[in-house]
């Protein structure tokens, strides 16, 4: 099934320049300035953040980041030692994940006591799962924050230096993981530029209560941010010289934002516009569910371009019978058949996924399955975990008779199959040409520039010295020539293409 997609540069020109109207000027961190200040003003804060688990979370970060620098000027610092605030990010993905977080609690309590003015927050899902059992059991944490509050961070701050001075018994938490739909959006400072790629996330949470997954309970039902407001972001950020756009969401191609006029648009109708807005050579999105890859996504790879040669669509299991378990809604024939279809279209698309070994109630038969299964789509590297029981999942209540020895030995087995599909792929682009997107000067081949191609790998090649400023942020083709490393090749440029 297709969908009737209009321009948005040329069919749609109303709803565009309202779009591009409701994108405020750039506000990057602030820095002070010494045209303005007094010669002993206070200098800035400094704020450290460190990052768990998947991109969303990256993405957030970022934000995290911007909010504290746009409000109260601070600025990014890599050395937790001149920090003046850290922040945690957390994931609860993975077994043991709250342990973790209280693990590296435990050692910036001891850089907290030798700086009593350090300020430390948590955010992230397992902020959002543990609430004030953060405070109760690490009280001299300053601030709990979920996802979608992570805008609410100059309040949560400013609460908590007003609790500086009452003693850990006695102080109030500032704490806020609550839901409150999608509004953060809606007050975070225009994003900042690093380079020429950036994440965009177009919805928060899921709805598909896979049984294994927590995100439903740490971020919430699925909420769609409004096209126009998807569109803002990705003007501002393309006319600050941003390249290629990586569409981010919990189940992103379940995207239905609402239009201007009260209509719905899907993912598919998402992705024509956005390969419309000036300057995005390179469209990706992750992460995808089977369920709701649809045909007439399928079909924007034969009209777009812009869409790059790779999909990431998690499987999580070859077995019909484990994924019945998992709540997944689909099976493996219906997973081949989009995966046939798409390859119809792009006979070069690169595939990767995820998966979970060692599922309560895997035999060796639906192990088997699922090794088939990877041998047989020929994955150009997955995400694969050993199963990790979470908390208040349906999962968790599952009999597992299956020993970890016997899961550790059955993923060891099934990345050794992933590890083989890499390399035969890396070492087939030998020869071939492949479109690039330069970003930077090789830190160990200063002779060399260094980008991303359209299957992920990096791509390294030789250039001329006066050429640098021409190809940054430009995209080229280059012909491979030499194996680098699993990710990595080298090649020769060709041309200049956008």
């Amino acid at each position: 099934m297709s969908v009737t997609v209009f321009n948005p540069r040329i069919n749609n020109d109303a709803a565009v320049a309202k779009t591009t109207a409701a994108a405020p000027a750039v506000t990057a961190l602030k820095e002070p300035s010494s045209a303005q200040s007094p010669v002993h003003s206070t200098p800035p804060k400094k704020v450290f953040v460190t990052t768990q688990g998947c991109q969303m979370n990256v993405y957030d970060s970022g934000k995290m980041l911007d909010v504290l620098g746009d409000s109260h000027g601070m600025e990014v610092t890599h050395d937790i030692d001149e920090a003046d605030v850290l922040l945690m990010n957390t994931c609860s993905i993975r077994e043991k994940a709250q342990e973790k977080v209280f693990s590296e609690l435990g050692r910036w309590r001891k850089l907290k006591e030798k700086r009593p003015d350090l300020v430390i927050g948590v955010g992230g899902c397992v902020a959002s799962q543990e609430g004030d059992n953060i405070q109760k059991r690490a009280p001299y944490v300053d601030m709990v924050f979920g996802p979608q509050t992570l805008h609410r961070l100059p309040e949560l701050y400013d609460q908590s230096n007003e609790q500086r001075d009452v003693s850990p018994k006695n102080r109030i938490g500032t704490i806020d993981v609550s839901f409150p739909s999608i509004e953060k959006f809606d007050f975070l400072p225009e994003p900042r530029v690093e380079g020429y790629k950036a994440f965009v996330s177009i919805m928060e949470g899921c709805s598909k209560y896979c049984s294994f997954c927590v995100v439903p309970y740490t971020r919430g039902e699925e909420l769609s941010r409004p096209l126009d407001d998807v569109l803002a972001e990705i003007d501002s950020l393309a006319a600050q010289g941003i390249r290629e756009i990586n569409l981010l969401g919990q189940n992103v191609n379940g995207y239905r934002g609402e239009k201007d006029d009260g209509s719905v648009c899907r993912f598919a109708e998402l992705l024509h516009y956005v390969s419309h807005v000036d300057g995005v050579e390179r469209i990706r999105y992750t992460t995808s569910h089977p369920l709701e890859f649809t045909d007439d996504i399928i079909d924007a790879y034969a009209q777009l371009p812009e869409l790059v040669s790779h999909l990431h669509l998690p499987v999580q299991s070859g077995s019909n019978a484990i994924l019945a378990a998992m709540k997944r809604n689909h099976t493996i024939d219906v997973y081949i058949n989009q995966i046939n279809k798409l390859k119809a279209i792009r006979p070069d698309i690169h595939l990767s996924s995820d998966f979970i070994i060692g599922f309560p109630g895997e035999t060796d038969e639906h192990f088997q399955e699922t090794l088939n299964l990877a041998k047989a789509l020929n994955f150009d590297h997955s995400y694969s975990f050993i199963y990790s029981k979470r908390p208040g999942t349906p999962a968790a209540e599952l009999p597992d008779d299956v020993s970890f020895t016997t899961k550790k030995a059955r993923l060891a087995e099934f990345q050794k199959v992933i590890i083989d599909s890499t390399l035969a792929k890396t070492h087939e682009m030998i020869g071939t040409t492949t479109r690039v997107l330069v970003e930077q000067i090789a830190n160990r081949h200063p002779d060399c520039l260094i980008g991303t191609a359209d299957n992920t790998r990096t791509v390294m090649f030789p250039y001329d010295e006066e050429q640098m400023n021409e190809l940054l942020g430009k995209i080229v083709s280059v012909r491979v020539t030499d194996f680098v490393s699993p990710h990595m090749v080298k090649g020769e440029l060709i041309e200049v293409l956008a």
